[in-house]
């Protein structure tokens, strides 16, 4: 009998937010299942009922059906408080500018922190009327957007994603050139969704160059949200960090989600990555080893692997991921603080971590409102004895409301096996 602990993954939050954007630009109906329901996508949701879009669950259907056909009907200037969801406010951003009305956007103090001033500057430069607060949220945006051309730096990629959206929509053409761009593969995730609205583009292999044909539309969708890479890399890091096997379900082997590629990391560390139909089994060694990890495609990795980096055999460097400062908080330095009150041996690095074998002993640590460093604490105590005190643990609802629900029942089961 088979008695390997199974845990299905709900859905990509990343794919959900541009799954309900595109719908609700569409101005048509649109049916979508197994969409996240987060704080983030709560707050995406909340602003598209603002412009007078109607989003509803349809039990027969066991799906969510986005009427958008009253799209910017009778808003007038309109106020859109993203509450915590950066991918939200960027991706909503430009698509907003084409209502020509006066539109908004806010959010909590931690997405007041975060800087839109290049992706405001770079709609000034194709055609939208622009207010931000000294480069920062609340910001106002009015278009039409007219097109042209653009340079900026990503070193978000949601910057280069807003774009690509937004100029879909725009009366003419959009060039859009990037010198710095980080995390590609969620661009790649942008452009597989206007591959399936059939929008006209061009781009280079680097992504560092557009070219966006103006005076197109999308049209309404009816697809089905793949499970969210990122949520399951916590459970990938379970696995690592127990020494056992853990059958991870709901995932698309194929999907374009960045965080896919936490699975080569691991196998570099030692773990047994195996496919299996409808998921992934991963399954870790009686050592992790260490190695040097570039993870500037994977930011949101970082709070997990630096976990699993602490029960390493040897030291683990990961690098390249500046852009991890300026994500809900400054990731590095949260995260360097934390295993730090643990016992752990790590250097900050401008860019990243070094983490050295440590010894690690149970402490209260900061969840710095941000959802992946709780949920990473919170796999790590799986290895602490004693385990580890978090101050809040409320964020992680942000995007995995069910985590730890779901992480109570997986230690039990690793427990009895």
């Amino acid at each position: 009998m088979d008695t390997t602990p199974v845990i299905w993954i709900p859905g990509s939050k990343s794919h959900s937010i541009r799954a309900l954007l595109i719908a609700a630009f569409s101005r048509g109906v649109s049916v979508v299942r197994n969409l996240l329901v987060s704080s983030d996508t709560v707050s995406t949701m909340e602003a598209l009922e603002r412009l007078n879009v109607s989003i509803a669950y349809d039990e027969k259907r066991h799906a969510h059906v986005i009427d958008a056909t009253g799209l910017g009907n009778g808003i007038g200037d309109v106020t859109l408080d993203l509450g915590n969801s950066g991918t939200g406010t960027y991706l909503l951003m430009g698509l907003a500018a084409s209502l020509g009305t006066r539109v908004t956007i806010t959010g909590d103090d931690s997405l007041r922190s975060r800087p839109v001033g290049p992706l405001a500057d770079a709609y000034r430069r194709i055609g939208a009327e622009v207010e931000d607060s000294n480069g920062y949220l609340p910001l106002t945006i009015k278009g039409p957007l007219k097109g042209g051309n653009v340079v900026i730096d990503c070193p978000t990629s949601q910057y280069l994603s807003s774009l690509l959206l937004a100029s879909v929509l725009a009366d003419g053409d959009t060039m859009i050139k990037c010198p710095i761009l980080f995390e590609k593969p969620y661009v790649g995730m942008t452009l597989g969704w206007l591959d399936g609205q059939d929008i006209r583009y061009s781009i280079s292999d680097d992504y560092r160059e557009a070219v966006v044909r103006g005076g197109q539309s999308f049209k309404p969708v009816d697809t089905t949200i793949s499970g969210d890479f990122s949520s399951a890399s916590f459970f990938f890091g379970l696995a690592a960090i127990s020494g056992r096997r853990i059958d991870i379900m709901g995932l698309d082997r194929n999907d374009s989600q960045g965080d896919k590629r936490v699975l080569e990391v691991l196998g570099k560390m030692g773990c047994t990555v195996d496919w299996i139909e409808g998921g992934v089994s991963v399954e870790g060694p009686g050592r992790l080893k260490g190695g040097s990890f570039d993870i500037n495609d994977i930011p949101d990795a970082l709070p997990i692997l630096s976990a699993v980096a602490t029960q390493a055999s040897e030291e683990v460097v990961l690098s390249n991921v500046a852009q991890a400062r300026i994500k809900e908080t400054d990731r590095i330095r949260c995260m360097r603080e934390d295993l730090e009150l643990l016992g752990a041996d790590v250097v900050e690095l401008e860019d990243g971590l070094v983490i050295r074998p440590s010894r690690l002993h149970h402490a209260e640590v900061k969840g710095y409102d941000d959802h992946r460093i709780i949920m990473a604490m919170a796999i790590l105590s799986y290895r602490v004895d004693g385990g580890i005190s978090i101050d809040d643990v409320s964020k992680a609802d942000v995007t995995f409301p069910t985590f730890f629900s779901l992480y109570d029942g997986l230690k039990k089961e690793l427990e009895n096996v």
